[in-house]
């Protein structure tokens, strides 16, 4: 009764066999579940610590634009306020010196508006002078009021060139005094003065008939 058959001991030997090698398939589908797990998880963290730097980095570039924009302020400021302390730039003042030159060159070789006042001023003289008069008055009103013209208008171009000059040369002392007036601004102005004072010296002499006077009908 206790013996038991060789297939009842090989029945049980197999049911133990197949026991063992369930749970070791277990284990292993276990132990894979685990690892899978573990990789999933680790590739979220991967991926949130790239976003973080990536973000980091973001925020340093902006960090670095928002930092040279405030250098470009600072730098646009500075520029400004060394430009109001250097004061003007003396454009103006060069300017009127080339221009009193200008005034004191029509001065000398004339202009369109003393030639046409000194026909005009013939014309008249034409006009109201008679045929009978004598040779002196017809000579002094058809000649010698248009050259008398001719000299006013040459004299008041040579005084507008001299009054340009002088407040160009005037002109740093109720600006920016502390800052000097550029040399060729000064030279120019000193020509322009030169020039007025010369045109308005023979405009006054031949105005006066002292200089190329009337000739004698004598």
């Amino acid at each position: 009764m206790g013996t038991k058959t060789a297939d009842e001991t090989g029945a049980e030997t197999g049911a133990e066999a197949t026991t063992d090698e369930e749970k070791v398939s277990v284990t292993k589908s276990a132990d894979d579940v685990s690892d899978s797990g573990t990789e999933a998880g680790a590739e979220p963290e991967a991926a949130a610590a790239v976003t973080e730097a990536a973000d980091g980095t973001e925020a340093d570039v902006d960090a670095e634009d928002a930092e040279g924009a405030e250098d470009l302020e600072d730098d646009a400021d500075l520029a400004g306020d060394l430009a109001e302390a250097e004061g003007p730039s003396g454009v103006g003042q060069g300017a009127g010196a080339v221009v009193s030159v200008a005034l004191g060159l029509v001065s000398l070789t004339g202009g369109w508006i003393g030639t046409v006042a000194a026909a005009r001023e013939t014309l008249v003289g034409q006009l109201q002078t008679s045929s009978t008069a004598s040779v002196a008055t017809q000579v002094k009103e058809v000649y010698g009021d248009a050259w008398q013209t001719t000299a006013l208008w040459a004299g008041l171009f040579a005084l507008a060139a001299l009054l340009t000059a002088v407040v160009v040369l005037a002109r740093p002392a109720f600006g920016a005094p502390s800052k000097p007036q550029a040399p060729w601004i000064k030279s120019v102005a000193w020509a322009g003065v030169a020039l007025g004072v010369i045109g308005l010296l023979l405009a006054v002499l031949k105005y006066s008939d002292a200089l190329l006077g009337l000739p004698s009908t004598s």
